[in-house]
């Protein structure tokens, strides 16, 4: 791992072995993007522009002729002087145009990794990471921009973030702001990307990229269902386990943006950052923004290879450290068995029958603070119906531990009912416009989380239920998408601030409620996966990944999840069937089968199940607790599977030593059977026996080749292979 200048100080190598980052100043001004990719030895001019001539465009007003400068590859681009493709950074500096003209300033190596506070970062440990400060200047507009770079030791990853500083006498506005700009030659590319609604997310979508801008994004004021803040750009014909990938993520929790730009000449630029739509930024002399951090991820070993360098930086760089491969309790949440109906007479019988099953932590959701059993009164109460629970949540508390179990609730904390008493002494508290009646999302408002008042409101909350010690785990919820998006906190030159500043509120209330209380269990949810992304990962060490807990749609909805995150921060849960949000029906061991190498758990009313269901559930747990340890701690693997009626999955150990493998097949179909599934991260030169049939394989033959699954006549079904070495 270093970071190398030249004799000359104009070019900078960043690399660790693995990976290369290029950057050189040209004529001393401009900091140009030269490569990224698989690591070289050092970098000697070889993908320099060769100047051509052209008309209709702006001249590069230097010693290069027949250059222009819609033709160099900028590091961080702007605006208004010649280049016409995507800008990374908008500023409407003191003259009013959004013009600014940054150039070269200074760029030193950094002993450490910067953190922001405001915001949550990739963490380093000690000898893990380098970091390059790249400074950046107009001295016109008074536009200072550092631009940091770090490199990971052992993971083919570089973060990204700037700082833009406001060094001159005016205010100016940033109108957008980037995390990422990223130039790539002009070769063929696939965009890749997740998309969905709320309970069908994170669908895999794949298309050739062409001339022009393709951009995803959210405006809901979350990173959203309809979009993750992720894509990818991928070599044609790349695989599980073949082809180049270059992969784009955003840590951050809110409106972002990411676009990939071909130019006329096939030259690409990728951008990933806040979503520029109905965002500006006033900077005052002296003051500073920040923006979101922005991963890059290399892979020459196709989608495996990307999803295996996204889920060891988030396992050992994102995720709280106090739960960095912390074995997560198998659980049984409320909400499907009893919705808003709770009660103590239901809660003991399900937390009693939990715990005899082997099941360790009873989760409380919805309903024991209503003042009926649904959904249209009583949000931001956060005051227990003791008409309900009978002593408060003390007392369920008290039992559930009593039984031997820990103890879970739920909150929805961003959120208050028009009938909430916080409402109606704080109507100013909501997001809201003047002057129109507030739209109402599950029958609730959000609460304005850029204000401070309410940021400590919630924090007193959360202190009052979290400082005896009594509650083990709290599920997040977050259940609409902004609208009135309006703060009574802020004048009217400054309300393109708000969504930003509702992400920042509520990061800030985050980071304050989990550094007091490490050893809370918190998982993050938003309607299930609405808000699931790297930002909240980096507070609650696991989310909901989807309301829909279907089978079926879950290996779709985890497929396309385990594309980036990895199982340990995951949760999935056997549930009922037929199940309640599909009428689907699927064998219990189907249910089962595809929740056991992410992080498990079950919602279902256990007194309604037959006693061999009940033993059934209790071997599925004691079996998932023998292995969870060294899966959750494991390499994950997407197969290649041969068409689209099948999914397959594996979890190889550290060691290499053990693996489990899973491949779901949807709909029984007998021309599907000679389909062949290879199996990857085995050692090549091992053999490993096959623990239902005592066959021995080679690790390179199962690779190479694969294994058929026998022609099993039933739908929604799951074939299961788990090896150990011999």
């Amino acid at each position: 791992m270093s970071i190398t200048l030249s004799s000359d100080n104009s070019i900078v190598h960043i690399t660790n072995g693995k990976i290369s980052y290029v950057m050189e100043i040209l004529d001393n001004k401009y900091l140009i993007h030269r490569y990224f990719g698989k690591s070289i030895r050092a970098w000697h001019g070889s993908n320099t522009l060769i100047p051509f001539k052209r008309s209709y465009t702006i001249e590069y007003p230097e010693k290069n002729q027949n250059i222009y400068f819609d033709d160099l590859t900028f590091e961080y681009p702007t605006p208004g002087r010649g280049d016409y493709r995507l800008p990374a950074l908008t500023v409407a500096g003191p003259s009013g145009a959004a013009v600014i003209d940054l150039k070269f300033h200074s760029w030193q190596i950094l002993d450490h990794k910067p953190q922001e506070k405001s915001l949550p970062m990739s963490y380093d440990n000690k000898d893990e990471s380098e970091t390059l400060e790249v400074v950046c200047l107009d001295s016109i507009s008074g536009v200072k921009v550092y631009l940091y770079y770090t490199i990971f030791k052992n993971i083919n990853i570089i973060t990204r973030h700037q700082r833009i500083e406001n060094v001159g006498k005016s205010i100016i506005h940033i109108e957008n702001a980037q995390s990422l700009s990223l130039e790539l030659p002009a070769k063929q590319y696939e965009f890749l990307s997740l998309y969905g609604c709320h309970a069908k997310e994170a669908n895999i979508n794949r298309f050739p990229l062409h001339q022009g801008i393709q951009r995803i994004n959210s405006g809901y004021g979350s990173s959203s269902p309809r979009h993750q803040p992720f894509y990818a750009l991928l070599q044609p014909g790349t695989d599980e386990s073949s082809g180049e990938v270059y992969g784009f993520q955003l840590i951050y929790s809110g409106n972002f943006s990411a676009a990939a730009e071909m130019d006329s000449f096939g030259q690409i630029r990728v951008q990933i950052g806040i979503n520029p739509d109905e965002f500006n930024w006033t900077l005052s002399q002296g003051e500073s923004f920040i923006t979101p951090e922005a991963v890059l991820n290399y892979s020459d070993e196709g989608l495996n290879g990307m999803s295996n360098n996204f889920h060891n930086f988030i396992q050992n760089h994102i995720i709280p450290y106090s739960w960095k491969n912390k074995i997560r309790p198998v659980l049984l949440n409320s909400w499907e068995a009893m919705y808003y109906d709770v009660n103590l007479e239901k809660i003991k019988k399900q937390a009693t029958l939990a715990k005899e099953l082997g099941i360790e932590l009873f989760v409380l959701d919805d309903g024991w603070f209503r003042k009926g059993n649904n959904s249209h009164s009583s949000m931001g109460e956060w005051v227990c119906n003791e008409k309900k629970l009978p002593g408060g949540i003390q007392y369920v508390s008290d039992l559930i531990h009593s039984i031997g179990l820990k103890f879970g609730q739920w909150f929805e904390p961003e959120a208050v009912s028009p009938d909430c008493s916080i409402y109606i002494e704080h109507p100013n508290w909501i997001l809201n416009v003047p002057g129109y009646e507030p739209l109402k999302g599950r029958h609730e408002y959000l609460l304005d989380l850029g204000q401070n008042e309410v940021q400590e409101y919630l924090i007193s909350m959360l202190n009052d239920y979290l400082s005896d010690g009594k509650i083990d785990y709290i599920k997040w919820d977050m259940n609409r998408p902004f609208t009135d998006v309006y703060s009574s906190a802020l004048p009217y030159e400054r309300q393109d601030e708000t969504s930003h500043r509702y992400i920042l509120g509520l990061y800030r209330v985050l980071d304050e409620i989990t550094s007091a209380y490490p050893n809370v269990l918190f998982e993050g949810c938003s309607s299930g996966g609405c808000r699931f992304d790297a930002g909240m990962l980096r507070y609650f060490p696991q989310n909901w990944t989807s309301d829909n807990t279907d089978a079926c749609d879950r290996v779709q909805i985890q497929n396309g999840f385990s594309l980036i995150y990895p199982p340990s921060v995951m949760c999935a849960h056997v549930s009922i069937t037929p199940n309640h949000q599909t009428g689907r029906t699927t064998p219990l061991d189907t249910r089962y089968q595809i929740c056991k190498l992410f992080n498990l758990g079950y919602e279902l009313d256990l007194t309604k199940c037959s006693k061999e269901e009940l033993s059934y559930i209790s071997e599925q747990i004691k079996r998932y607790k023998e292995q969870r340890e060294w899966s959750m701690t494991g390499t994950f693997y997407h197969g290649n599977s041969p068409d689209n009626n099948h999914t397959s999955w594996m979890t190889v150990s550290k060691d290499k030593t053990k693996c489990h493998a899973v491949i779901f097949q949807k709909l029984y179909n007998p021309l599907s059977s000679h389909a062949v599934f290879p199996i990857y991260g085995l050692c090549k030169e091992w053999d490993y026996r096959d623990l239902s049939t005592n066959k021995i394989y080679g690790g390179d033959e199962l690779t190479q080749i694969g294994i058929p699954i026998p022609l099993i006549k039933q739908d929604f079904t799951v074939f299961n292979l788990n090896l150990i070495k011999v």
